[in-house]
Parts: structure tokens; C-alpha cells; sequence
């Protein structure tokens, strides 16, 4: 046999088996193709600043109460808080949990930071994106009476270095408020009574600054403005007709105490009294 057909007739088994192989890879295939379903294009998203938790009226924003949350981009509103990122298309799974705790440790030293020490003037709710509007700050208006408590007031009392506990009064402490002055001299007396007007009534401010600044340890100012009980508010308005008051600065240990009225009765500080010997009356001035 020549060459040449030797060669034919291996081209021919090799196309042989290789038709063979072809058959058998459609004889196992069942059914018609499925078709490929599409792939949805990923949602841009962007970080809004949200509440962590139900912030109620009066709190005072700090570390915890608000967090970053993925926000579709298409549902943001011109007041939320974003932290000034591009929006991005959302990465899925473990890879979103860990592109999301990266960018807000970065994102947390800027716009998360600006609203701490803010305080809440409308309440929101948990997970709900914080906006400025329901935001107030020292300095601006409104921010006193969204500071004060239900059924309290704020008072406003001058002081002095002498007064106020040589200036180491701050605002946020506790206080009782003294007030000593003549007696009538109804009992012939002529020395002087004292009275705790209010107990452990809190500092909202001194002057206009409703916080000390950063390290101060005393602060000096000429008012002082506390929170007392509405029914309370004649007793220190009476007080200051009166004459001068002294706030009397309370250990952090007292603080949790009632708050209000302080003993009716008036401590007498100097008094005199009548001595009998003998039929002989004599005078002597006594300290309690």
C-alpha cells in the first residue's frame, strides 16, 4: 500500500471519531438551551447620617447615637447628612460589610463629628437619616428652652466670684441656693437668719455659655441661669427683691437628690437671747 493512502485512510478514522465524539456530546445534552438570565447593573449608594437609636426631645448628641448607613443614591434628599463621598455602585456580601466599616472610620472624623453636642429639638427615630432642622446648638435660638425639662423654668440670679463658689461653679453642676439676711427684730434680736431657698437645682449656664470651655476648671461671670420647678420660679423671684443669694456648689455624689424647695423654717445664724438670775434679766448673743 503507498503512502498516500495510508495517509488518506488515517485522516479518515481521525474525522471518524471525532464525528463520533460530536454525536455523542448532542446525544447527552436534554432539552433546549436555557437562556442566561441578565445581571442586574449594582445601585449607587452613598452614606447618610442616621440615628443609632430613638433620640427624644432635649438629647444631647455624642459618640454612639448616630451611625453611617448605605442610602440608594436616587432617594437622597438635599437635608441628610452624607459623609461627602461619591456615590458608589454596592459591592455584595462580606465584601459590602467590609467596604462599609472602612468608610465610615474614615468618614467619622468630619461630618459625623459636627453634630455632636448638638441637641435634638424634634425627636427621631431610630435608623431615620438626622437633618440640621431638627437640630439646635448653644448660641442659637430656641436653644435654652429645648434644654430645659418639662414642667421646669429658667431663672436667671446675679453672682459673683464671692457668690458662686469662688467661680468654680460650671454649668451642668448642682447647686443649693442660701439666702441670709437681717432679722426684723420682732424678738428684739437683731442678727441674721439664713435659708436654703432650693436644693439641687441644676447650672444651665453662666453668662451665655451653656459649657465651660475645654479644660477650664472655674469660670467668672455676673449671672448665672438655673432650672427650677415652674411652682418655684416666685420663690426665686422673691429672692432677688430680697437681696443678694449664694449658690452653694453640691458634690457629684449628691447630685442624684431631690430637687426643689429647700426647709421652710428658717436656721437662725445669730440670735439673742433673754437670761434670767435673780430676777436680773441679761442679753447674750449665741452661734448654733
Amino acid at each position: 500500500m503507498g503512502s498516500n493512502r495510508v495517509i488518506i485512510l488515517v485522516v479518515a478514522i481521525a474525522a471518524a471519531m471525532g464525528l463520533m465524539l460530536i454525536v455523542r456530546g448532542l446525544a447527552g445534552h436534554h432539552g433546549p438551551p436555557q437562556p442566561v438570565a441578565a445581571v442586574a447593573p449594582a445601585q449607587p449608594m452613598t452614606n447618610v447620617l442616621v440615628a443609632h437609636r430613638d433620640l427624644p426631645t432635649g438629647t444631647r448628641i455624642g459618640a454612639g447615637d448616630v451611625v453611617w448607613q448605605p442610602w440608594p443614591a436616587n432617594a437622597l434628599n438635599a437635608a441628610f447628612i452624607t459623609d461627602g463621598h461619591s456615590a458608589q455602585a454596592a459591592p455584595s456580601g462580606a465584601v459590602a460589610k467590609i467596604a462599609r466599616t472602612a468608610e465610615a472610620a474614615v468618614a467619622s472624623a468630619g461630618p459625623m463629628e459636627a453634630v455632636y453636642g448638638a441637641i435634638v429639638r424634634v425627636p427621631i427615630l431610630a435608623n431615620e437619616p438626622v437633618v440640621q432642622s431638627k437640630l439646635v446648638r448653644s448660641g442659637q435660638g430656641g436653644f435654652m428652652a429645648v434644654v430645659l425639662h418639662p414642667g421646669m423654668r429658667a431663672v436667671a440670679i446675679p453672682i459673683s466670684v464671692s457668690t458662686a463658689a469662688g467661680g468654680f461653679v460650671l454649668p451642668g453642676d448642682r447647686v443649693d441656693v442660701v439666702q441670709a439676711k437681717q432679722s426684723d427684730g420682732s424678738n428684739g434680736g437683731h442678727g441674721y437668719t439664713s435659708q436654703t431657698l432650693l436644693q439641687n437645682v441644676e447650672v444651665l449656664a453662666i453668662d451665655q455659655a451653656s459649657e465651660p470651655a475645654k479644660g477650664a476648671q472655674a469660670m467668672v461671670g455676673a449671672t448665672a441661669t438655673l432650672e427650677v420647678p415652674a411652682a418655684d420660679a416666685e420663690v426665686m423671684a422673691k429672692a432677688k427683691a430680697q437681696g443678694e443669694v449664694v449658690l452653694a456648689l453640691r458634690s457629684y455624689a449628691d447630685a442624684g437628690g431631690a430637687s426643689g424647695r429647700g426647709s421652710p423654717t428658717a436656721r437662725q445664724a445669730t440670735g439673742e437671747v433673754h437670761i434670767y438670775r435673780a430676777g436680773v434679766m441679761s442679753n447674750a448673743m449665741v452661734t448654733p
